[in-house]
């Protein structure tokens, strides 16, 4: 790798790109002489040491004589002001040689924090809990950002060094031993990276390097530099930081934060190249890239001849997740404002669960612009969908999830259109035994700054459903982001899984997991564009039909809705699962049937 330090038979070789200093010094703990760094024409610094082995603790000294951790740390013990650690990546021994990855089609992904996701928040309690997700039918994991972030605790996307697993959560050894166990259940564990900005504190790039750039805007303040001046080396640290957490550390894929905030007027756009230098770097294993895009972009999901992505594996479908929501909750405010008309809404739900986006060029009423390309060409297999997500829960004033919002019947309901429809289904971490545990924005930061994120917050939630409705609470009524009771409360409530409540909700996940790999996954391989189609059966009510990779039709009947629904068209096929009631040409309130014609 360019970046970074790289330790070498007998010492270590120390690299970091800095046009804007003329010198750099290199300051290793415990040795009283500074180091002078080799400069070159081009920018960088270098230096190799004799003697300095993995575990020596580092920083660079500017020519202000300020301090500064290395950018492309590996570790950083003592968080991100402190030393860099020289880490060794050979000395893990990794047991998963045979691993080759599972094929997108068998996907059932679980997203979680891992912070939150156990009481000890670490990558190595984590590695208790594989047992569960294994049993309960996940295939793949997808982790929310690590890389090294100020203080405590984070969602993870304010991370300002994009090569040092964040240190609250273990060594970079410890997220080897739990990506190595998964892949021991033959779980995939894929990880989610931010290139869109970096973290408001912790990011020491501008002061050595062009990393940003005024020619665009960012919704995080300035756009990183990936078209300008110097924008050549920008772009390779941006893709050696998505190599390196592929390589490194056998990650199965990669979950994109929203590239639609991602500015680049160049002729090759970072995506198509992160996408093509990653794809090169391992055509020997299954890679999957995750694209969250809110502009709805169907050119990054194209598929080749051969069916495969010619760029990126798929994207997260907001639009399902949305008219989903709206119709177990009513809400129509904020984001769900769009699907406000009931008849629209209708369609909207036919056209996003059969072609994937709901939007595909027409105005949004809410938004006022136009949103999405046409995507009735993709496969459903370009679409993850899912009923709760970290932004759709922690994008609320308590953060509080669906089954705080919904009754029961609805939330099952919902559960079984997403968890067996064609689309790539995903589960939030403790959503399968209906957890209580909220999971609210939360961010630690230095007590000056903490003000400033508290009215920031206070000011996006009023972009929220909730904002508009006078029955639910005011932003002022927001948890504090900044406080430790706040993240604390995120932690999953692992000792309900032992009530019967939380058990039967458990089960009935496991069934329609077990339920889409007898009956969905099969058919998935071979999907084409254009092979569905939609009608309306009524108010929330929707008729969906799949022509499936192996020749048979996959076939929704929906009813969405608290009343039941007459008239319903001929059932067709061999039923594969009922939630709620339907008979007769009857769909009974909140009822699901879901059949296959062979």
């Amino acid at each position: 790798m360019r970046f970074g330090a790289e330790p070498r038979d007998g010492g270590t070789r120390f690299k970091i790109w800095a046009p804007k200093c003329k010198s750099m010094r290199l300051k290793i703990k415990g040795r009283r002489t500074l180091l002078e760094l080799e400069a070159q024409d081009d920018g960088w610094h270098r230096l190799d040491v004799d003697g300095v082995e993995p575990g020596a603790l580092y920083k660079y000294v500017l020519p202000d004589d300020s301090e500064m951790p290395d950018p492309a740390s590996r570790h950083q013990p003592d968080d991100i002001h402190s030393y860099s650690e020289v880490i060794q990546p050979r000395d893990y021994v990794w047991t998963d040689a045979q691993w080759e990855g599972r094929p997108w089609e068998e996907a059932i992904i679980y997203e979680l924090h891992i912070g939150t996701f156990t009481e000890e928040g670490t990558f190595l309690a984590a590695i208790d809990k594989l047992d569960h997700l294994a049993t309960l039918g996940i295939t793949a994991i997808q982790i929310m950002p690590l890389a090294e972030f100020h203080g405590r605790f984070n969602w993870g996307y304010d991370g300002a060094m994009w090569f040092a697993p964040d240190s609250t959560y273990g060594r970079p050894e410890d997220l080897k031993a739990f990506i190595d166990a998964a892949h021991g259940q033959s779980i995939m564990v894929f990880l989610d990276v931010v290139y869109n900005h970096f973290g408001p504190h912790g990011n020491y790039l501008p002061a050595i390097a062009p990393i940003f750039t005024k020619k665009h805007k960012s919704p995080w303040g300035e756009a990183i530099n990936y078209d300008g001046a110097d924008a050549a080396v920008v772009r390779e640290f941006t893709i050696e930081s998505a190599l390196y957490w592929i390589i490194e550390f056998n990650f199965d894929g990669l979950r994109f934060d929203a590239v639609q905030a991602i500015a680049d007027d160049s002729p090759t756009h970072i995506l198509e190249q992160l996408a093509s230098r990653i794809r090169a770097a391992r055509s020997h294993r299954h890679t999957h890239l995750i694209l969250e895009n809110a502009a709805n972009q169907e050119t990054w999901l194209r598929r080749n001849s051969d069916l495969e992505p010619v760029h990126y594996t798929a994207q997260w479908n907001d639009d399902v997740h949305h008219l989903l929501h709206a119709a177990a909750t009513g809400e129509n405010t904020g984001y769900y404002a769009d699907f406000d008309n009931l008849e629209e809404r209708c369609d909207k739900l036919g056209r996003a669960l059969a072609e994937g986006f709901a939007y595909q060029g027409e105005l949004k009423p809410h938004e006022g612009m136009k949103r999405g390309h046409a995507s009735a060409g993709l496969p459903s297999t370009s679409f993850v969908v899912y009923m709760q997500d970290h932004d759709q829960i922690g994008n609320r004033i308590k953060g509080d999830r669906i089954t705080e919002l919904a009754n029961e019947d609805a939330i099952k309901a919902l559960s079984a259109v997403y968890l067996l429809s064609p689309q790539i289904p995903m589960l939030f971490m403790g959503e399968e035994w209906a957890s209580a545990a909220p999971f609210p924005f939360f961010s630690d930061l230095p007590v000056k700054l903490r003000d400033v994120v508290r009215k920031g917050r206070q000011e996006d939630l009023k972009g929220t459903p909730e904002y508009e409705d006078p029955g639910k609470p005011n932003v002022e009524e927001a948890v504090d982001p900044t406080s430790p009771k706040t993240f604390a409360s995120a932690k999953l409530d692992w000792q309900n899984l032992a009530s019967e409540h939380h058990a039967s909700w458990l089960a009935h996940y496991r069934a329609l997991i077990d339920i889409r790999k007898m009956e969905v996954i099969p058919r998935l391989v071979g999907q084409e564009g254009f092979a569905s189609r939609y009608e309306i059966l009524g108010p929330n009510a929707v008729l969906v039909s799949w022509n499936m990779g192996d020749g048979s039709v996959l076939r929704l009947y929906a009813n969405l809705d608290n009343d039941a629904k007459g008239d319903i068209p001929a059932v067709l096929g061999r039923p594969v699962h009922l939630e709620g009631f339907a008979d007769q040409g009857r769909l009974g309130p909140w009822s699901v049937l879901w059949t296959v014609e062979v």
